[in-house]
Parts: structure tokens; C-alpha cells; sequence
């Protein structure tokens, strides 16, 4: 029996905190009496034995061995049979010190599944884990002399993008066999990485880098921009790095770098394990499990996920394959027990390559596949926001060149648009058509991700054979066959999709599977007790278009007109006017810059003059211009016992008469000279990343928490500001700000002026009377 042979061994595994090798673990610990498992992990800064205790012992798959034993005697099983080692398949040594190798080496079998198993994953990432984690094991194993049984989880689509037969044979045996060195291509992948890196500081790259961080945030501020440049360089290089390996991989006929650097990975084996005993065991898609531990059972989304997602919300409204086509997939725990009878029979030459897959003897086809998706949605369709069902699409099957051809249409359709939008004078509720757009354009993104991740599965024409496997099913016994099932003709797929995969799918995916109802508060409504609860500490607001609807340039057409006579106040307006795309343009290149620009207007303005004139200005424009619902909230600030501040860079004789409003103003001053403002500002105004220092100085100095604190404000140029708080809220956003917030589940209001108030067209001063 496969318990009986595994029973008292010892057996090291690698990739135990992934999907498959957790799965493993757990099979060996609930069926075979004491196994001693050696877990290889790479280490964490909390330690090895608690990353173990954090992600594997406490997994759901636990629980039936859980429930069987008590809490208590799992906690001791655990501790008595499991071991973790500190070591990573992805570097040289593989980070393992002595002890490790020598725990490692001495053990009776080696099962080697840890890998990159991302379709979308750099090349040099793909060769270090999938190509060079099996040989640094093998050459390791070898210099130490140790010769236990080496079982190798590769994947049946080493095969290649082949048609017809795939059976269990050596990969130099095959008709795709391309003899290429599995050297070389480490080495190319490495030096790639460095070109990669290296191209990516080209100056006119980073210009282009600045220049997307600039349309993407706006007047951010230096830091805040030196942060997008650096994460659009470190993207660009990790996509530029993702389609060299698929572009290497499509070359030689594999479907990504994934199944390419496992193919590399094989020969690797074949060519340097000496006198070591390799089995390879080759699964075809694996996903949810069919009824070990439990119906169902799933750690992350595989490949399938995004698709059955993407196809319940409506994001995929077709998908290239061929309907007829097999979609070759395999529960996790038919897996498992297929390596468990594997390492149980120990090495046998005539079955040294496995593969489990269903394909050959139990088709499972795309069309299949949809037809009972469609079918499952329709009876438990997904809800958008206006918690409105959505239909699930008909799918026609087109080509996949012609679904990529049609997503980047679209995709430069929506970004044409934003372009246009991005340029108009809007906030608040209109920007929300920006957000829109923004989030339509994730959905055509991710689309079209999944169709060049998975079109190539869907296309694939491969069956792979199971001969081996079958007759390694035949030898067992009737124990062993109910205890590890690894027969994929069992599998009944209307059962398994419609019964176990998609409510597991959709339970993890936390879609919106029923109306949200009125029954309790929104989300809205939760997000603005939390700003409000008593233990908030600060509450910092912006001033324009945050409580008051005015500007600076608003402020000084009043303060300029109120003493001229008409007509050259006509003038002055029709200046300012003539003048507003160049200053709306500066101020979104440098809010700092434009501020400096537009206050030298002040010069030679006499200081009592302004200060009588802004007492006149605050009844005729603040007050009338005002947000009723900002300065309500400000007082909840301060009713709720919270310091409220107003930090702004509006100059210091416009915002006074707001001063009884808040605890503390941070405004912008100008300097003086004999009794009139010399247009200079006397420091650097609070603006962009200045505003968080300031707020950040002030909070230190009352011994007030950031991360307990609330800012409101408008713009993308007050991220930093927004950011450093523990409670970000965004009040008629601009579009940048609107599709940050929105991404990022931030508060948004919409604060609007008194129904009923005068509404100026123009910021005319009412005229002195002489």
C-alpha cells in the first residue's frame, strides 16, 4: 500500500507554500503514519518555522485533519513531523547552509515542485526558479552523495504547441524537441535583464517616463512624480523582460515561458543527475479539488480564474479558441495522490515520466466549458454597482489575433477620449466620466492580458497521454485506490464545474453575487463615520474647491476690480481672461511655480488696502462661493474633538477672516516693504509635498498620529497630502484625482454651493464707493 511504503520516511519538498505543494503536505500528513516532511521555504523576516505556521499549517486545507484530530494534537503532529529549512530554489546554493544541505541530502526522497507558475512572469524569473531550482538541487544533492529518489513536477505543456499526440516520453524523444542549450539560454536571459535594466535609464526613456507620470498625476509634486517615473521604469522593464520570454518561448514552439523553461528544465535533469533516480511527474492545468481534503478546495487563482471572472462580470465578451478544442484540466488532488504513488513505488525506469492530465480518456472541452458557465451564471449571475445582473456573453470563438486586434481598437478609443476629457475645466461629479473611462480601460486591459496569457490554451490541440499513469492506477489496490484517487476518468465535469468549481470560484473571486439592498449603511456612509469617529486626530482641509468654490485668480480679479473705475475693470477682466489657459496650464505643470507667477500681480499693494478690501470680499465671494456641507463638516471636526487645520496656498489677508473656522490656518504670506506687498512670497507656499511636511511638522509637534488623521482636498497636485494621512478623502475631484481615488477606495464627496445664492459670472469687485 502506498501508506504502508511511504510510512516512516523522510521526505524533503520544495514550492510547499504554492497551491500543488501544499496540497501534498497535507495528503502525507493525514494519510501516511509517521512521514517526517522536510519543507525547503525561503526565508522570511518573521522566520522560517512561522512563514510555515503563517501559510501552511493555518490554511483551510487543514481542516479536516484539523477536525479529526483537535487542535491540540494537530499542533503536535505538526511539530513532530515537519522540519522547515531556509533555502530558495532561485539562487545559487540555494541559500542553504550546512546544516540544511545535509538535513536535505539525507532525506529518502526529494519532491522538487516549488516553480514560477505565472504564464505572465519575467524570463529571467522563469529560468532562475523553473530551469536553474531544479539543477541547483540536482548538482547540490550530487555534491553531497546523497542519492534519494528526485521527483520532478514539471507540466504536460512541454510538449509545445503541438497537435495530436502527446504521450509520457523523454522531451529529446519528441517531434518538438528542439535541441537548444539550456545554458546558453541562462545566460542570455541574464544578460537580457541587464540590457533591459540599462535601456530603461536611457535619458529619452526617462523622459518619456516623466513625462506619462506627469499626465497620470499632474502637479503631484517632485517626490510624488519621482515615485511614478521610477514605478513606470521598474513596469516597463518587467514588461519589456515578461515579452522576451514570450517571444523566446514562441520561437521554439512553446505556449509561454512558462512550459518553455520547464521543458529547459527536463533536459537540464536529463543531462546532470549522474547516478541520481529522477521521476518527472507532468500535470496539465491544475485546478480546484475534485473531493480531498474537500470539494473544491483552492489556494489562489489558476489559470482558469480570471477567465470564469472576467466572463461572469461581462469583461470578456469573447475569447479566441476552438470550441471543440480539449481544455485539459485536472483537479489538485488527483495530483497529489499521483506523485504520492509515484514517490510510494520509488523509481522504476519503465515509468520514469508521468503525466496526469484528462484529456486523452476524459475530454473536457472549451465549448463545454462555456455552455455550463453560461448556463451557471444566468442562474447565479454577478451584480455591477447598480446591482444590476449581468447577462453572460455568447462567445463565437473568433480568432485570437482578431479579439486582440478588436481590444486595442477600443483601447485606443478610450484613451483618445481621457486625452480630451483631460484637457477640460471639470471636477466633481462630471470627472466621474474620466473615472469611468479609466476603469473601462482596466477592464479592455485586463481583457486583452488574458487573451495573450491564455488564448494559446484555449487554441491548443494537444492530448496527452496517460498510459503510465493508468497503469500505475491499475497496480493499486482497492485501499489505495479510494485513499488516492488519481484516475482522471472519474471525473464528472457538469458535476465538477457547475457543483464545485464556480461557487469555489466565484466565493474567492468576492464578486457582488446578490443586490447590495438598503437594509444598512453604504460604503459611503461607513467611510464618513470612520473620518468622523472620536478617535481621528486631525482634520486638514484644502481650500479651493474643497470648502469654497473661489480661487486665487478669482480672489484678485475681486480685490483688483474693487477700487478701478468700469471700464478699465472691463479690461483687467478680459486680461485675466485672455489669460487663463496659459496660468490653468502652469498650474498644472507647478502649483508652486504658478503661484509665484500670479502673486507678482500684488506688488506695490497697499497692505491695509487689502486687508480692509478682503473683509468685504469674504460677505460678497468666500461666503457666497462656499460648500454649506465643507463647513458643516468642519465643524464636526471640531465637535468630534479633532484639531482642524487649513492648509492652503491662498495668501494670509484673503483666508483671515476664515480664521475662527479652524484650530490652525497654513497659508501662503507675501513679503513687505514700506507698508505695500512687494509681489515676492516670504517662503515656499504649502503646496504639493510641502503641504504633508507641514501637516507631518505640525502632528509631531502636538504628538498627533498621521495614520489617525483625515485631509480633504481636490487635486492630484495634494496626493502627498492625501497619502500621508490614515484617512484620505477626495471633495469634487479634478479627473486625475478622480481616478486615483476611485482605484484606491478613498472617500469622494461632493460638496456643493447654497441653492439660491447670487451666482457672479464674473470675480468683479463691488464698486468702493468714493
Amino acid at each position: 500500500m502506498i501508506s504502508d511504503a511511504l510510512a516512516g520516511k523522510r521526505l524533503a519538498i520544495t514550492g510547499t507554500t504554492g497551491f500543488l505543494g501544499t496540497a501534498l503536505v497535507e495528503r502525507l500528513l493525514r494519510c501516511v503514519p509517521d512521514v517526517e516532511l522536510v519543507l525547503l521555504v525561503r526565508p522570511a523576516r518573521r522566520g522560517v518555522e512561522e512563514r510555515i505556521r503563517r501559510e501552511i499549517i493555518r490554511n483551510d486545507v487543514f481542516d479536516r485533519l484539523r477536525d479529526q484530530l483537535g487542535n491540540d494534537e494537530f499542533e503536535r503532529l505538526c511539530q513532530e513531523r515537519i522540519t522547515g529549512v531556509a533555502g530558495d530554489v532561485g539562487i545559487d546554493g540555494l541559500g542553504l547552509d550546512d546544516a540544511g544541505r545535509e538535513l536535505v541530502a539525507g532525506c529518502d526522497i526529494v519532491i522538487h515542485s516549488a516553480a514560477a507558475v505565472a504564464f505572465d512572469n519575467p524570463l529571467d524569473t522563469a529560468v532562475e526558479v523553473n530551469l536553474m531550482g531544479p539543477v541547483r538541487l540536482v548538482q547540490m544533492l550530487n555534491d553531497m552523495g546523497a542519492s534519494p529518489h528526485f521527483i520532478a513536477v514539471s507540466t504536460c505543456y512541454v510538449a509545445g504547441s503541438r497537435r495530436g499526440n502527446a504521450p509520457e516520453e523523454p522531451l529529446a524523444d519528441g517531434p518538438m524537441y528542439v535541441p537548444v542549450s539550456w545554458q546558453d539560454e541562462a545566460d542570455a536571459s541574464r544578460r537580457r535583464r541587464i540590457t533591459t535594466e540599462t535601456e530603461s535609464r536611457d535619458p529619452a526613456r526617462l523622459e518619456e517616463f516623466r513625462s506619462r507620470a506627469r499626465h497620470e498625476l499632474g502637479a503631484a509634486g517632485t517626490p510624488a512624480l519621482a515615485a511614478k517615473t521610477e514605478q513606470l521604469r521598474s513596469r516597463w522593464v518587467h514588461d519589456q523582460m515578461v515579452e522576451a520570454g514570450r517571444s523566446r518561448a514562441a520561437s521554439l514552439g512553446f505556449p509561454d515561458a512558462y512550459a518553455f523553461t520547464k521543458a529547459l528544465a527536463e533536459t537540464a535533469v536529463t543531462e546532470i543527475k549522474g547516478d541520481l533516480k529522477v521521476s518527472t511527474v507532468r500535470p496539465s492545468i491544475i485546478e480546484s479539488a475534485y473531493s480531498e481534503p474537500f470539494p473544491g478546495w483552492i489556494r489562489g487563482f489558476r489559470m482558469a480564474e480570471p477567465i470564469i471572472i472576467g466572463y461572469g462580470r461581462g469583461l470578456l465578451t469573447d475569447f479566441p479558441g476552438i470550441p471543440q478544442g480539449v481544455l485539459d484540466v485536472i483537479p489538485v488532488d488527483l495530483v497529489a495522490a499521483a506523485i504520492c504513488a509515484v514517490a510510494a513505488r520509488g523509481h522504476d525506469p519503465a515509468q520514469e515520466i508521468i503525466q496526469v492530465a484528462s484529456g486523452a480518456v476524459n475530454p473536457f472541452r472549451l465549448n463545454q466549458l462555456v455552455d455550463l458557465a453560461h448556463r451557471w451564471f444566468s442562474e447565479n449571475p454577478i451584480y455591477d454597482d447598480r446591482d444590476q445582473p449581468i447577462p453572460p456573453p455568447n462567445w463565437t470563438y473568433p480568432g485570437r489575433g482578431r479579439v486582440v486586434r478588436q481590444l486595442k481598437r477600443l483601447r485606443t478609443g478610450l484613451n483618445a477620449t481621457e486625452r480630451v476629457l483631460g484637457r477640460l475645466p471639470i471636477r466633481g461629479r462630471q470627472a466621474e466620466i474620466t473615472a469611468d473611462l479609466d476603469e473601462r480601460r482596466d477592464q479592455v486591459e485586463r481583457a486583452l492580458g488574458y487573451v495573450e496569457l491564455y488564448g494559446a490554451y484555449t487554441e491548443c490541440e494537444a492530448l496527452f497521454g496517460v498510459n503510465r499513469l493508468l497503469e500505475l492506477w491499475d497496480s493499486l489496490d482497492d485501499d489505495d485506490k479510494e485513499m488516492y484517487c488519481f484516475d482522471p476518468r472519474i471525473i464528472d465535469w457538469p458535476h465538477y464545474v457547475g457543483d464545485i468549481h464556480l461557487p469555489t470560484v466565484v466565493a474567492q473571486g468576492r464578486v457582488k453575487t446578490a443586490p447590495s439592498g438598503r437594509s444598512g449603511p453604504s460604503r459611503r456612509d461607513r467611510q464618513r463615520t470612520q473620518v468622523l469617529s472620536p478617535d481621528r486626530h486631525i482634520a486638514a482641509f484644502d481650500l479651493e474647491n474643497t470648502v469654497i468654490a473661489a480661487n486665487v485668480v478669482m480672489a484678485y480679479g475681486w480685490l483688483a476690480t474693487r477700487r478701478l473705475p468700469k471700464d478699465e475693470r472691463a479690461r483687467l477682466v478680459a486680461k485675466i481672461l485672455l489669460e487663463a489657459p496659459s496660468l490653468l496650464a502652469l498650474d498644472h505643470r507647478d502649483r508652486s511655480d504658478f503661484l509665484r507667477h500670479f502673486y507678482r500681480r500684488y506688488q506695490g499693494a497697499p497692505i491695509e488696502q487689502m486687508a480692509e478690501d478682503s473683509g468685504e470680499m469674504f460677505s460678497d465671494l468666500i461666503l457666497t462661493q462656499s460648500y454649506p456641507a465643507a463647513i458643516r463638516r468642519v465643524r464636526q471636526h471640531r465637535a468630534a474633538g479633532h484639531t482642524t487645520v487649513l492648509i492652503t496656498g491662498a495668501l494670509d489677508f484673503i483666508v483671515e477672516p476664515l480664521r475662527p473656522l479652524f484650530d490652525h490656518i497654513v497659508c501662503a504670506e507675501l513679503a513687505q516693504s514700506h507698508g505695500t506687498y512687494t509681489g515676492q512670497l516670504a517662503e515656499v507656499p504649502p503646496t504639493s509635498e510641502s503641504r504633508a511636511e507641514v501637516l507631518r511638522d505640525f502632528a509631531n509637534a502636538e504628538g498627533l498620529l498621521m495614520s489617525e488623521s483625515v485631509a480633504y482636498a481636490d487635486s492630484a497636485s495634494d496626493l502627498a497630502l492625501l497619502e500621508a494621512v490614515g484617512y484620505p478623502v477626495a471633495v469634487n475631484p479634478e479627473p486625475k484625482l478622480a481616478m486615483l481615488a476611485r482605484k484606491r477606495g478613498w472617500l469622494i464627496e461632493y460638496f456643493d454651493k447654497a441653492p439660491g445664492g447670487p451666482r457672479k459670472l464674473l470675480p468683479i469687485g463691488s464698486r468702493k464707493a468714493s
